[in-house]
């Protein structure tokens, strides 16, 4: 096992090609004080990638009229099993797709207008594509759909022979690595990561307002999913431009069934089907390229596994202080762009409803989720009330008292925090400076109430199964939705810090190898906003 990682480290030759693949694309994206990860010197703005993918030649299904509210409260999540199921219909599909990948607003400002999305993604970039796999004929006819966001509709792709058993929705997840790379080189992969696990967090939290739930086949074979879904249809998507597999979800309006997956069964859905369409182009030129995103790609493909299943048991939370209709509430998610640094401290029963939804539970998005934690959390708190600013670490049940002792600095306190989760404060003080130049220099991370970096379980899984290098960044992701969406409930804003140094993370906590690693940072706090921005209702654009 490799420990100590330097920019030119030559990896140990008894790894897989897999594994050193992956730990070497790791080091060189790193971000270091005195030089960032490759990405493009300049950006051209005319050639930016459409963030939206349309195939030409496909069948168009209207989806019934977005914005509908639902009757549940974000607070009735924390119980999603209570709420009434809705029945299976093409217009609580149509709300599902909605609340998980639909537009949620457009912004302007003088000539320029962009839309917004209820998923995050970085640099609103959306590399993130869904699909739906319908295998019941009373919904659709069965086959695959391509969901456009921008027009709130289905492209259908490919039409099924049989229908089968008559039973199967399912939900695909791809990524475009070009939209991400266009503007962050090198790095792009890792935020593409990132975007599907906040798109899985938004998909099982819509499904959960109608009462449904979201079962991860996390076994499936990317290779399977790229059949499905048509992304190994070469032909059909431009160079350059081509949607990666990244997974496959069975939706369960109502109860699950107790029937397994059939992977074979659903194989044989597609024998003899019909596949139409193109990908349209989404940029001119690439002017830069970034080959080492596709090699990599290449050894994170993921084969067939054992299905995994696992579950946290319930965790009560406390109420939300804005218990808003669950549907209003994810609408109205944004990444906050700056923050008030001179604002009114954080109410303490806030920031311990944020940090206790963290903790792995019998409830959205957890329920969707297959894995025992592998993240912990290292929180700069700056303006919170009840508790004296400094370096906090949460473990989430990813590691011991004892063994992160073991691992940090040996100067830190380990004061136990009086909360209704396990929590430490490493060291008291006023941290604003170290978090903003942790962040890549920027305020966003002082001038909240707090920020955080999530550091993960690194060197086990990657070298055990060079894939899970990517399944690290999803968990990360689905926990910045989260944050996202507590956020909200709390009457303040958050946003995602991809940009941050990554090894400098990592000596502030005294870590020398890389058995875990920062791979993701967040930041919560009262809201700037630009009063030059317009906004604009999210699909004004569809109404006659």
């Amino acid at each position: 096992m490799v420990k100590r990682m330097h920019p030119n480290t030559i990896l140990d030759t008894s790894m897989t090609e897999q594994t050193a693949a992956v730990l070497n694309y790791h080091q060189r994206t790193k971000h270091h004080l005195n030089v960032y990860a490759k990405g493009p010197e300049s950006l051209d703005w005319e050639d930016q990638p459409n963030p939206f993918r349309r195939f030409t030649g496909c069948e168009t299904v209207k989806l019934p009229q977005p914005g509908t509210e639902l009757a549940c409260l974000f607070g009735d999540l924390d119980q999603a099993d209570h709420i009434q199921a809705q029945p299976l219909s093409l217009p609580h599909l149509g709300l599902l797709l909605e609340l998980s990948f639909g537009l949620s607003a457009w912004k302007q400002f003088g000539p320029d207008r962009w839309a917004l999305r209820c998923n995050p993604s970085s640099g609103n970039l959306h590399p993130t594509e869904a699909y739906v796999v319908c295998a019941d004929p009373s919904l659709l006819m069965p086959g695959v759909y391509h969901y456009v966001s921008h027009d709130h509709h289905l492209e259908r792709r490919c039409q099924f022979k049989t229908a089968g058993s008559g039973e199967g929705i399912y939900i695909g997840l791809s990524s475009i690595h070009w939209r991400e790379a266009w503007k962050y080189g090198e790095r792009a992969l890792r935020y593409c990561q990132h975007d599907i696990g906040h798109a899985l967090a938004a998909l099982s939290y819509a499904a959960s307002c109608l009462g449904w739930t979201v079962e991860l086949l996390s076994e499936v074979a990317d290779q399977d999913i790229a059949a499905w879904l048509g992304l190994d249809r070469e032909s059909d998507f431009v160079t350059l431009e081509q949607e990666m597999p990244d997974l496959l979800c069975r939706l369960h309006p109502g109860n699950p069934p107790k029937a397994a997956f059939d992977a074979k069964a659903l194989s044989q859905l597609f024998a003899g089907a019909e596949w139409f369409g193109q990908a349209e182009r989404l940029s001119g030129r690439h002017f830069y390229r970034w080959p080492i995103i596709d090699a990599v790609a290449n050894q994170l493909e993921k084969p067939q596994t054992t299905a995994e299943r696992w579950q946290a048991p319930f965790l009560p939370l406390p109420t939300a202080s804005h218990n808003l209709p669950a549907s209003q509430l994810i609408r109205q998610r944004r990444s906050a762009q700056h923050f008030n640094g001179k604002a009114a401290s954080l109410p303490l029963v806030d920031f311990q409803r944020i940090i206790a939804a963290l903790l792995p539970n019998d409830k959205p998005p957890f329920t969707t989720w297959n894995w025992p934690s592998q993240v912990i959390m290292m929180l700069f708190v700056h303006r919170v009330d009840g508790l004296e600013p400094g370096l906090y670490v949460l473990p989430r049940g990813a590691a011991s008292l004892t063994e992160l002792k073991s691992i940090c600095s040996a100067d830190f306190e380990w004061l136990p925090v009086e909360a209704p989760f396990e929590f430490y404060r490493l060291t008291a003080g006023n941290l604003r400076q170290a978090a903003k130049t942790l962040s890549c220099h920027q305020p966003i991370a002082s001038d909240s109430a707090f920020s955080l970096g999530m550091l993960a379980r690194f060197a086990e899984h990657v070298e055990a199964e060079a894939w899970r290098y990517r399944r690290l960044f999803w968990e990360c992701g689905l926990l910045g939705q989260i944050l996202y969406l507590e956020a909200e409930a709390a009457g303040v804003r958050g946003t995602g810090i991809g940009c941050f140094f990554d090894d400098a993370v990592h000596g502030v906590l005294g870590l020398t190898d890389n058995t875990w690693q920062s791979l993701y940072h967040f930041t919560i706090g009262e809201p700037l906003e630009d009063g030059r921005l317009q906004t604009l209702a999210a699909y004004g654009h569809l109404q006659p």
